[in-house]
């Protein structure tokens, strides 16, 4: 259906600087979500390490304490968080 938005409250139509300006910042998002599956790789690399390894208790214990798959999702929810804030920036959203 053309012209959806204009049947959404609040929303607007956005000028073609807003348009790219906005596809900017969701090419940024696809670039950060790959860099997290990078880190979720790397993690889980870490983790088969340890399997292979004589020296795995200590190891595990630093992991354990270090807690780096809710940094993770820490992450991926604040990148989250600050697109759509970025987003709704450029939006300029006439709602709530």
């Amino acid at each position: 259906m053309d012209n959806q938005h204009k049947k959404i409250i609040g929303y607007r139509d956005l000028t073609e600087a807003e348009i790219a300006l906005m596809n900017k910042i969701k090419t940024k998002g696809h670039e950060l979500n790959e860099l997290l599956t990078e880190v979720r790789a790397h993690l889980q690399g870490q983790y088969v390490a340890l399997n292979a390894t004589d020296t795995a208790e200590a190891e595990r214990t630093r992991l354990d304490h270090a807690e780096p798959h809710r940094w993770l999702a820490v992450a991926r929810t604040d990148f989250q968080t600050g697109l759509m804030a970025a987003v709704r920036a450029v939006a300029q959203q006439g709602s709530f």
